[in-house]
């Protein structure tokens, strides 16, 4: 399997919204809460030719929903802006594992939120602290 390279967000990345999920019903409501706040916000309103909006709902989906299924409780999700970019951090307590693509799975097989995540963004990491596993994945913040 293909691992994900370990590297932290940006150190400059501030937090603009958090959400924590305990369970996938919770999924709907995270992902109008982000479209709200990444249409609504003047801070991160854009002109969105690429759909950058719906790469990173999308992103955020899929990685939420593979902590929530394979990790430990709570899932914590945060939307960091760094200089021109958004990132996208989802956390899970489960420090037993180590993310890795799911790229050599039948495709019935589940998994594909990181290689979906490698696909629509610019970057991706994952790093651990004492407590928590997080990936991230940065997008481009279009004015």
């Amino acid at each position: 399997m293909d691992r994900i390279r370990i590297s932290s967000p940006p150190p400059d990345a501030r937090e603009l919204r958090q959400w924590t999920l305990t369970n996938t019903t919770e999924l709907r409501q995270l992902r109008a809460s982000l479209q709200r706040s990444l249409t609504e916000d003047p801070e991160l309103t854009t002109d969105d030719p690429e759909d950058i909006v719906d790469r990173i709902i999308l992103v955020a989906t899929e990685l939420a929903t593979n902590a929530i299924r394979h990790g430990l409780p709570p899932t914590e999700i945060r939307l960091l802006y760094a200089g021109e970019r958004l990132i996208l951090d989802v956390a899970d307590h489960d420090l037993t594992t180590i993310p890795e693509l799911a790229d050599t799975r039948p495709l019935d097989a589940g998994g594909r939120g990181l290689l979906l995540a490698r696909s629509f963004s610019l970057d991706v990491g994952w790093y651990a602290t004492p407590d928590t596993k997080h990936i991230w994945a940065s997008f481009p913040l279009r004015r």
